[in-house]
Order: C-alpha cells, then structure tokens, then sequence
C-alpha cells in the first residue's frame, strides 16, 4: 500500500514508558520481541523513545522502507551508534557517508565482480573441503566455532591470498572481543570515553591494536611483493577513482579490509550456522538436500559452475536469511525534515526497519514461524514487493558482498552436506537467537557428525537413514 506526499498521517504513539529511559529496557532485553509486539499492535509506522530525547520510528511497510532506503536516502545518515564501530573499522564502508561513501564503493566494487566471485568460488569448496577432512563420524562439534573458523578461511584466502593455521588467534579472537565490547557501549545510554583507561577499554584497544599488526603487516608485505595478485587487497590496493584518478591510502585500505573482514565473517557464518540447525530439526529438508546433492556432485569434489545447478541448496539459504537474518536490523538518523508517504519525520528523529519482522510478516510469507525452504521455488521473491525481504539491506547502501556471501554459504552447505549428517546433540541448551551486532545462536550450538553411508555419496542415491 502506497500513501500519497501531500496527506499526512499520523503514527501510532507507543505507551510513553519511564521517565527518563523511555522504551530503552524493553528495547535491549528483546529487541526483536519488542518490535515484533510493535508491529502487531501499532501497525506500519509505531513511534517510542529511547532515553530521556530520542524519538524513534518503528517502520513495517515495504513501499516506505523502499523511500527511507532509495528514493529519499539523501534525507537520513545511518543511525549515530555506528559511530561506535569507528574505532574498530574506520571509514569503512559500513560507517563512511554521502560523497565518500560512494568513492569508496566505486573503488570496492570491481572486487565483487562476477568474474572475481568465481575464481572465490574454488578457494570455498578447498577451505571447506579440507577443513571438514578432519571431521569425525559421532564428533560433537561446537558448529559455530567451525563455521567462524571456514568462513575466517575463506576470506583470509579470497582477501589476502593468505592461510591463517592459526586464524582464530590471530584474527577471530581479537575481532570477537572488539565486537563484545562495542555492543556493550551500543546498548548504553551513558558511555566512558576511550581514553579513559578502565579495564575495558584497555581489553578494547588492545585488541585493535592486534588487528591493526596483522593488517598492516600485511599491507606492507603486498607493497613490496612483485607479484601481481587478483584477492581483494590486489584489487584495492591497485584500484583508482576515475575522477581524480587517486587511489586508497594505507589506512583507507586498513579501513575497508577490517570492514570486509567484519562483515564477510561474521554474519555468513552464523548464516551457516542457522541454516545447519534448521535442518537438522528437519529431517525431510536433510533428505532433499542429500538428494540434490547426490545427483549434482555424487562422488567428486564439487565446482564453482555446480552453483546454478544447485537450487535446493539455494533455496535453505535463503530461506535461512528469512527466518534468521544476521542483519536482522537496520538504522537510520534524519538530517533534515522528510516526508514518507504522508509520514512527517523531524531532523534528529531515527528510523528503524527490521528485516527480521518484515520477513515474518504474514502479509507476505505463508505460514512466517514456519521453516520452508520450497516457498522460493518458481521465482517467488518476484511476486514480493522490493522490501518485502531484504536481508542484504538496499538501495545504495546494499551489501557489496551479497553475491559473494550467497555462493560461500552455498558451497559450504554443500561440502558438509556431501559427507555428514547433522543433528543437535543429546541434552542441547534451548536455543534462541541473540541479537548482538548480528543475530546468532545464544550460547552457540553444539552438534554430532554422523558420517554419510557410501551408497548415499552415488548420484541419484535417495536410500539414506535419517
């Protein structure tokens, strides 16, 4: 439903809340529950208040999200908390505006070109190949800690044309500490600045000081090199604005490959994650997906060009990216007084748009709180409207890797696929989606291997035990 410019409407104000923190409890203990109950009870556009001044918009209908995101996106800056990824990422795209932002974007983008997405392709199925190689039959494995560890491959090869044997130490562990510590300082209201030196901005700091030592080591080490490479540093470090003809400084190129790092780790991973225990609690989706992947792949190792062939295995991904998204919410400040189909927003106000309520909305998803990798089956994200599912964002500022991220998760589902059944192990914690900086498993999961019988590696195999 679309609303016409010139007649203004009136959102619906939530119940004030305390007097000085407004809505901000209810907020940060169940975010996505409190903008699920919003939706339900205030419809499309719901107005609270977080702290003593900031008024907040919730937004649920695809046509006003399309203008807050593309048609208007001049009128808003992403939301002021990402400030606070700053010191971790810079400048990078994730945080950079306006002029810059698109500079930037024009001199990332030949690095996720189809033509260097395929060549990743191969460094996927290798690093996910021999990671699962070590893989036991009746292992229990904390699957969350290996999909960080194959993604943090993936994109240490791809990136850096660089093997991490020790990837976790030297990269995961420091960037999951700077990651905890900037949600902390996200969700309060009152902050310590960085300089003053208590226990946890010192844990903070020092653990950026670590990313920075690798990444500009890094960095040097390709200056010198007399080699020409087609990674992603390659490509940055060679890219030039077509305008002024300038290219990246030392710490722009810092900047985007921590961003890159950031955003091409962690969420596709707990992607993986997620999609890993959906069906394992869904042994009929296990068995397609075993089937699709017999008839495809059988006994071989799998190739960049078993992509296309493998619409099933697409199909969890992306219905994966619906129930769960990772970036499970977006945020935007307005800089300047806007109106959204008929909806007046003042400069200062923020707008939120939560791609994990939209996409269980049942206006537009059959049975929402259901798991149904089928419903994406003849070109069903035709028939939504543009912001009915949006897991990647949109408009300008869309994820640059989207493509990059679909294929990894593909092909790493795949390769596990091909030779393991997973299921949840015995006396599993509940499990519930925690939604930090991205939405993933609270506590982790834990799951066991069950080693595939030989006679279901055979294309066209389909007598496997479940």
């Amino acid at each position: 439903m679309s609303h016409a410019d010139d007649v203004f409407r009136t959102s619906q104000m939530v119940p004030k809340g305390r007097l000085v923190s407004g809505h901000t409890k209810e907020f940060q203990t169940d975010p996505i529950g409190f903008l699920t109950r919003l939706s339900k009870e205030y419809g499309e556009v719901a107005k609270f208040r977080l702290g003593p001044f900031q008024n907040v918009y919730h937004v649920l209908n695809p046509d006003l999200i399309k203008q807050i995101l593309v048609t208007k996106q001049q009128s808003f800056v992403k939301s002021k908390d990402f400030n606070l990824l700053k010191p971790l990422i810079g400048e990078g795209l994730l945080t950079s505006e306006k002029d810059f932002h698109m500079r930037q974007r024009r001199l990332i983008q030949p690095s996720f070109k189809k033509t260097h997405i395929s060549q990743y392709a191969k460094d996927m199925i290798d690093i996910t190949m021999d990671y699962i190689s070590t893989w036991q039959h009746d292992d229990e494995r904390i699957i969350t800690k290996d999909m960080m560890d194959i993604t943090l491959g993936i994109i240490s090869k791809t990136m850096f044309s660089m093997e991490f044997k020790d990837g976790y130490e030297i990269v995961g562990k420091p960037l999951e500490t700077a990651l905890r510590i900037t949600v902390k300082r996200m969700r309060k209201i009152f902050r310590m600045p960085l300089w003053v030196p208590t226990k946890i901005n010192r844990e903070y700091k020092k653990a950026i000081q670590r990313l920075d030592k690798v990444i500009y080591g890094i960095i040097e080490k390709r200056k010198n090199d007399t080699v020409k490479h087609e990674d992603m540093l390659g490509i940055l470090m060679d890219a030039r604005d077509a305008d002024d003809g300038l290219g990246m400084t030392s710490h722009q190129v810092r900047d985007e490959l921590m961003t890159i790092f950031l955003a091409g780790h962690e969420t596709t991973a707990n992607a993986l994650s997620w999609a890993l225990y959906a069906i394992s609690k869904h042994p009929e989706i296990q068995a397609k997906l075993f089937n699709e992947v017999n008839s495809i792949i059988g006994q071989r190792t799998p190739k960049p060009e078993d992509f296309m062939k493998l619409q099933y295995t697409q199909n969890i991904i992306h219905e994966t990216l619906r129930f769960y998204p990772p970036l499970y919410i977006l945020s935007r400040d307005v800089t300047e007084d806007v109106t959204i189909g008929g909806y007046r927003f003042k400069k200062g106000d923020m707008i939120l748009i939560s791609s994990y309520v939209m996409q269980h909305n049942p206006e537009y998803f059959d049975q929402p709180e259901s798991f149904i990798p089928e419903r994406f089956e003849n070109n069903f994200m035709k028939s939504l409207p543009a912001f009915a599912y949006f897991p990647f964002g949109g408009g300008p500022r869309v994820c640059i890797g989207n493509h990059f991220a679909m294929m990894e998760a593909v092909f790493v589902l795949a390769c596990i696929a091909k030779r393991y059944r997973i299921k949840l192990a015995p006396d599993h914690h509940e499990v519930t989606p925690l939604p930090s900086l991205t939405l993933r498993p609270k506590n982790g999961l834990r799951m066991v291997l069950e080693e595939r019988a030989a006679e279901a590696f055979e294309p066209g195999a389909s007598n496997f035990s479940l």
